[in-house]
């Protein structure tokens, strides 16, 4: 008597949304079922995040508990929340600086408008080098939003790459490098010593 063997159970096939004619817009990320967190709209496409690197989330952290403690009254630091661009673009910074007035006088929950933000920070990540080093920041300028940073990790300590938006061309512009400390005097003074986010037991 012959035994038919054992096949193993096969994970079900995952279910991509169809994108419709024209692609996605800003409002499709608050209607679609299933969607995988942080999943941001660029360019009426939807972009998925891969597993978080221990840089990637250790310059989230950083900059999150560093901007929190030198933020001015009247603005507010966040942290991985969608901004409202236009019909075909919802990215999500990694850590972003807000005007609380104009973030609270709109009626969405889920994002805040461009007119809010007042800087916006891209840690990068291996499948989002094209993305933060070129696409976002071009769509980051064309909204106006006044400061971008660019986090890159470098044998795992961070650099930061600033840039302000010149207002004529509405481009962003190079304004300094930081390996070991981050000293700016806009959009609010910050003085950063970068050093303190190498893991523990890294040498000096």
């Amino acid at each position: 008597m012959s035994v038919d063997p054992e096949t193993p159970e096969q994970e079900p096939a995952p279910h991509w949304p169809v994108p419709p004619a024209g692609g996605w817009t800003a409002d499709d990320l608050d209607r679609l079922p299933n969607l995988p967190p942080h999943t941001e709209l660029i360019d009426g496409s939807l972009i998925f995040v891969s597993p978080q690197t221990r840089f990637h989330m250790r310059a989230l952290r950083f900059f999150e508990w560093q901007l929190e403690s030198l933020v001015p009254d009247g603005l507010e630091v966040m942290r991985e929340f969608t901004v409202d661009i236009d019909r075909r673009n919802r990215p999500e910074p990694d850590v972003l600086v807000v005007d609380e007035e104009l973030a609270r006088g709109t009626e969405q929950q889920t994002r805040v408008p461009a007119a809010s933000v007042r800087l916006a920070i891209e840690v990068v990540s291996p499948d989002s080098i094209e993305r933060d080093r070129a696409t976002k920041p071009a769509t980051y300028a064309r909204a106006g939003i006044p400061h971008y940073w660019r986090v890159e990790n470098k044998n795992d300590r961070a650099v930061v790459y600033v840039f302000e938006l010149e207002p004529a061309t509405r481009a962003y512009v190079a304004t300094g490098i930081f390996h070991d400390r981050l000293k700016v005097s806009v959009p609010f003074p910050i003085d950063l010593d970068l050093t303190t986010m190498k893991p523990k037991g890294l040498p000096e």
